[in-house]
């Protein structure tokens, strides 16, 4: 591996590339072979270096760690550090894959033909770029895992025997975003969130458990409306509803992506339906100029069947292998990264969270959670979680505006929407899931047994048709269990004072006042 030994690594630096390192240290693992070898990647979320010191140091995005863990400055002692220590990056592995020859992969297997590391990158090298080595099969050597579990989230995995390797890998070459284990991910899994629900319906009669399923459906339509900051009508909220109430129903594949963005899309007249046929960004634009101004710049159109196709293989195989919420948290954030459609990729972004959740059985039949109600009240950290990636994203993308104030996408960024990090993304899906299951179901379920009983008694005083009844409880649910004045002047202008004070005692024995 002469080459890789005569590239330069870095030596103890202050700053690297834009970051500043919390104390004088060593890049090493990938932090070192993105610097040395000029790759154009996002950067991992948190960097690794060698300090000075004998003890841990975890500040700022970077792990510093002590000097007994420093690899050879060569290409295969930062791999092996990276691998050890880092987990996989395939954005990072690739890119160096596609710049460095393939024989020195294939000299650094024939000096350790057994070690696991040598056989673990070079099945990876095949995985990603398709290009075989000029190596014979392996024979020896011990079955080693590609991810280490302890560190990433993986599929159970089928041996790879030309590398006596197993392939856990929870993807393909086309998809396969990755989420590191972390305490918060592994206390939400502990929880058993899917038995809860269960345990939780079940608490809600039976008279009032399609109600209630009903008025969540409704209200998760109206959010996912909402997040998009787009007024809709009843109907259009109703037909979104519905289509919401059937997820995990229908195989995925690009017609049914298609059906559902017609859902979306009431009134196409202005909008090309289907995959995008040029570039397009999430932002705004300069008042002056019209220049684009981007917070995220989506997919390439060029590249959007390849990366569909990708998730799409992905919800058929991989996702069933993996933690439900992990699943639903990739697929679908992998979706509004990609951007494949002209509009209404936030509601399909969502809605394929719903898709997988009831696919695996993961919600209760019948029952979906109110994810969307869960993150427009979180709206400020679901941006934060979205642009944990755009924004490391955005700095690789070289573009030009358009005539039309669009973006024209000039370099390859396909593997930027099929390789990231999801770890924080599935950490905010599972606790949207988590408030839904303890607060917004039983808080929904409670709302309707409180309007059952107030209606009971408002039909034991007074005759009055249904949809008044509906009004007369929403004023008072709205003022804190008092008639306003405006409403006692007009709408409620017939009531007498004894029959409001009797109303707004039935109101708030509902409430168990």
């Amino acid at each position: 591996m002469e080459r890789a030994q005569n590239k330069q690594f870095s030596e103890f630096v202050n700053i690297f590339h834009e970051f500043r390192l919390p104390v004088p240290a060593k890049p090493a693992g990938y932090a070192a072979l993105i610097d040395a070898y000029g790759l154009k990647v996002p950067y991992p979320l948190i960097l690794s270096a060698i300090g000075k010191h004998h003890r841990m140091l975890n500040k700022d995005g970077w792990r510093i760690y002590t000097p007994r863990y420093e690899p050879d400055a060569t290409l295969a002692g930062h791999l092996t550090f990276a691998l050890k220590q880092e987990g996989i990056d395939l954005a990072v592995l690739k890119a160096l894959f596609l710049l460095i020859d393939g024989s020195e992969i294939e000299a650094w297997v024939r000096a350790k033909p057994t070690g696991t590391i040598p056989r673990r990158i070079w099945f990876l090298y095949e995985w990603l770029t398709g290009m075989r080595l000029d190596l014979p099969d392996a024979k020896t050597g011990q079955i080693a895992p590609v991810i280490n579990p302890k560190i990433q989230y993986a599929n159970k995995g089928k041996n790879a025997s030309r590398y006596r390797v197993k392939n856990n890998l929870p993807g393909t070459p086309e998809f396969c975003p990755l989420v590191f284990k972390t305490k918060a991910i592994e206390k939400f899994i502990a929880l058993q969130l899917s038995k809860q629900a269960r345990n939780v319906v079940k608490l809600v009669p039976k008279n009032l458990l399609a109600r209630t399923a009903a008025f969540i459906m409704l209200k998760d339509s109206r959010s996912s409306f909402a997040i998009e900051k787009e007024k809709a009508t009843h109907n259009r909220i109703l037909g979104w509803g519905r289509a919401i109430g059937e997820a995990g129903r229908h195989p995925l594949d690009l017609d049914e992506l298609k059906r559902l963005q017609k859902i979306v899309i009431e009134d196409d007249r202005f909008t090309q339906l289907g995959l995008r046929t040029e570039g397009g960004f999430v932002g705004d634009h300069d008042q002056t100029t019209r220049m684009p101004l981007p917070d995220h710049i989506d997919a390439r159109h060029d590249d959007l069947e390849s990366l569909i196709n990708g998730l799409i293989a992905y919800d058929r195989g991989p996702a069933k292998e993996i933690d439900p919420v992990i699943a639903a948290a990739v697929l679908a954030f992998g979706f509004v990264y990609i951007h494949p459609f002209e509009d209404g990729n936030g509601r399909l972004h969502r809605y394929l969270i719903h898709h997988v959740l009831a696919e695996q059985g993961f919600n209760p039949t019948g029952m979906i959670f109110p994810v969307s109600a869960a993150i427009l009240d979180q709206i400020d950290e679901y941006q934060s979680v979205l642009e944990s990636y755009s924004s490391r994203l955005l700095p690789l993308i070289e573009w030009e505006p358009t005539k039309k104030g669009n973006v024209r996408v000039l370099n390859d960024t396909a593997d930027f929407y099929r390789f990231f990090d999801a770890t924080p993304h599935v950490e905010f899906l599972y606790a949207c899931i988590q408030r839904t299951i303890e607060i917004d179901i039983p808080q929904e379920t409670e709302f309707l047994k409180r309007f059952d009983e107030f209606t009971k008694g408002i039909e034991a005083i007074i005759d009055m048709p249904r949809n008044t009844t509906d009004l007369l409880f929403n004023f008072l649910d709205q003022n804190d269990g008092k008639l306003s004045k405006r409403a006692r002047n007009k709408e409620f202008a017939a009531l007498t004072d004894e029959e409001v004070k009797e109303i707004e005692d039935i109101y708030g024995e509902a409430r168990g006042e």
